[in-house]
C-alpha cells in the first residue's frame, strides 16, 4: 500500500532523526511503500489536528500528488485528532500505536500471540469507534430490516467489542495458567532459567539460534520475533539451563500491548538471569538500554540479575571479550552473534554468574 509519512519533531528533540528513521523502519516492516514524507517542527501538539492547519493543508497536497492511499503518523494521536485528520486527508490515518499493532498482527504466529494481538487491537479500537462509521449518531430503528430496540451503531459496536474482549481475556488467563504449569515443571527440574531481553532488532533471535542451534525466525527488521521460544542448553560448568527468546521492546510501546503481552513478558519474571542484548553499532544504544530498563521495571523484573550483552561487534571496532566489575562480577560481554564470535565469553559469563548466585543463596 502506498503510504505518506507525517512526522513531527516536538519540543526540539535532539534525537528526532533517529526516531524518524526508526518509524520509517516500522512502516517498511508493515509492508508500506513510502511515496512521500513531511517533517514538521512544533513546540506542542495542536489539540485538534496535532499539526497546525497550514501544515495539514501542505501535507494533504503532497499526499494527494504522491498518490498516497494511507497516511502514517509518527506520533500517537488522540481519537479526536485522528478523526479530524481523516476528514482533512479523506483517507485512513494510522498513528504510531496503530502501526505497531498492525506489525504485531502480521508477525504473531502462535495461538497465544494471536490472542494477545487481537486483544490489544480491540482495546485500541474501542476508544476510536466514533471515527470508524458515518452513521453512528443515527438510530437503527425505522428502516425496514433494521427495526429493533433503537440501539445506536456506536453502542452496538462497543457492546460487541466489549464481549469479544472478555472472551479473549478469559482465554489469555487459561494460557497464563498453562504457562505457570510449564514454569513450575521447569523449576522442579532444577534448570537454571535465562531470558534474552532487549530493544527490537538488536539480534536476540540470532544470538538465541547461535547458542542453541535452533531455527527461531531472525531478520533485520523491527519485531521479527513476537512469540517466546524456549530451548534447553547444556553449558560446561553451569549444567542444564533453560533459555528463552522474548519479544523486543521499543520506545513508546503501546500500554495496551504491554498489558496484552504480559503473559509473554512474564517469562522474564521467572528467570534466574537476564541477558540484555544491545546493538553495539547503534548510536542510540544508551537510549534503547533506558527504554528496556523502563519496561522491565513496569513488569517488576528490575531486580533480576542482568548481564549486558553488546552484540554486533562485527559492525564496530570492538573486540569480543568479557568484562568484570570491581567486585569480580560479570558486567558486560562483547560478541557477534551473526559471526558466532565471542560466544565462549557469554558461556563463561553465564557460568560465573550462576556460581556467584549459588554462593549468595548458600550464604543466606
Amino acid at each position: 500500500m502506498q503510504a505518506f509519512i507525517v512526522d513531527v519533531n516536538l519540543y526540539g528533540d535532539l534525537d528526532f532523526k533517529e526516531h524518524h528513521e526508526e518509524f520509517i523502519m516500522l512502516a517498511k516492516g508493515a509492508g508500506a511503500k513510502i511515496v512521500g514524507t513531511l517533517v514538521a517542527n512544533r513546540d506542542r501538539p495542536d489539540p485538534a489536528l496535532f499539526l497546525g492547519k497550514g501544515k495539514v493543508e501542505e501535507a494533504v497536497a503532497l499526499a494527494q500528488t504522491a498518490g498516497a492511499e494511507i497516511i502514517l503518523f509518527g506520533q500517537s494521536l488522540s481519537p479526536a485528532q485522528q478523526r479530524n485528520l481523516e476528514r482533512e486527508f479523506k483517507c485512513r490515518i494510522v498513528d504510531r500505536v496503530g502501526l505497531i499493532l498492525d506489525i504485531f498482527a502480521l508477525r504473531a504466529k502462535s495461538h497465544e500471540g494471536k490472542i494477545q494481538v487481537e486483544l490489544a487491537q480491540l482495546q485500541y479500537m474501542r476508544s476510536r469507534l466514533t471515527g470508524m462509521w458515518t452513521n453512528l449518531s443515527q438510530q437503527q430503528g425505522g428502516v425496514i430490516g433494521t427495526r429493533g430496540p433503537g440501539e445506536t451503531q456506536l453502542e452496538l459496536d462497543r457492546r460487541v467489542i466489549g464481549g469479544r474482549i472478555k472472551i479473549l481475556t478469559d482465554r489469555l488467563q487459561k494460557v497464563r495458567k498453562q504457562r505457570d504449569t510449564q514454569r513450575r515443571q521447569r523449576l522442579r527440574s532444577g534448570a537454571f532459567v535465562v531470558s534474552l531481553v532487549g530493544y527490537t532488532n538488536t539480534g536476540k533471535s540470532t544470538l538465541f539460534n547461535a547458542l542453541t542451534r535452533a531455527d527461531a525466525y531472525a531478520a533485520d527488521q523491527l519485531f521479527a520475533t513476537l512469540d517466546t521460544t524456549t530451548r534447553r542448553l547444556w553449558i560446561e560448568g553451569a549444567g542444564q539451563i533453560t533459555i528463552s527468546d522474548t519479544v523486543g521492546f521499543i520506545r513508546e510501546l503501546p500500554p495496551t500491548l504491554i498489558e496484552a503481552f504480559k503473559a509473554t513478558l512474564e517469562e522474564t519474571l521467572y528467570a534466574d538471569l537476564l541477558l540484555h542484548v544491545i546493538d553495539s553499532s547503534n548510536p542510540q544504544k544508551d537510549e534503547q538500554i533506558y527504554e528496556v530498563n523502563k519496561v522491565l521495571q513496569d513488569i517488576g523484573a528490575q531486580h533480576i540479575p542482568t548481564i549486558l550483552v553488546y552484540n554486533k561487534t562485527d559492525l564496530t571496532e570492538q573486540k569480543p571479550r568479557l568484562e568484570l566489575n570491581d567486585s569480580g562480577r560479570v558486567s558486560r560481554v562483547f560478541l557477534s552473534a551473526a559471526e558466532r564470535d565471542g560466544l565462549e565469553f557469554l558461556r563463561e559469563a553465564i557460568v560465573l554468574t550462576k556460581q556467584q548466585l549459588e554462593k549468595t543463596i548458600d550464604a543466606k
